[in-house]
C-alpha cells in the first residue's frame, strides 16, 4: 500500500504560480502512472494531468494545457505539479493518485490510491 501527501497549495493572486508536490511512502511508485485530479465547490472531480512512471509521456487537461507542467522523481518517490498563469476558475483542491497500471489515464476510475488534497486558491 502506498501513502500519497500532498503539498504546496495555498492563496495565489491570478496570474501568480504555484507549484504542487506529491510525496509517495509505503513503497516505490517507479512503475505506476500517476495523475492530478482537482475539484471545486459543488463540482465533480475532473482530471488535471497525468504522466507515465519513466515521465516518457504526459497528457493534460485543455483547461490548463500551456500552463501547468506534470513532472515526477522517482528517485525522491514525488510527483510534481507546476501550475503557471493561474487563474480564478483554477480555484480548487487538488489531489494525486497513483494508477492502477504503468498507463496513464484521465479516468478516475483507473486510480487506486489517491491523497488527502491541497487546497489551492486564486484570488482576482
Amino acid at each position: 500500500q502506498v501513502q500519497l501527501v500532498e503539498s504546496g497549495g495555498g492563496l495565489v493572486q491570478a496570474g501568480g504560480s504555484l507549484k504542487l508536490s506529491c510525496a509517495a511512502s509505503g513503497r516505490a511508485v517507479d512503475g505506476y502512472a500517476m495523475g492530478w485530479f482537482r475539484q471545486a465547490p459543488g463540482k465533480e472531480r475532473e482530471f488535471v494531468a497525468t504522466i507515465t512512471w519513466s515521465s516518457s509521456s504526459t497528457s493534460y487537461a485543455d483547461s490548463v494545457k500551456g500552463r501547468f507542467t506534470i513532472s515526477r522523481d522517482n528517485a525522491k518517490n514525488t510527483m510534481y505539479l507546476q501550475m503557471n498563469s493561474l487563474k480564478p476558475e483554477d480555484t480548487a483542491v487538488y489531489y494525486c493518485a497513483e494508477a492502477m497500471t504503468a498507463r496513464p489515464s484521465v479516468q478516475r476510475s483507473d486510480y487506486k490510491y489517491w491523497g488527502q488534497g491541497t487546497q489551492v486558491t486564486v484570488s482576482s
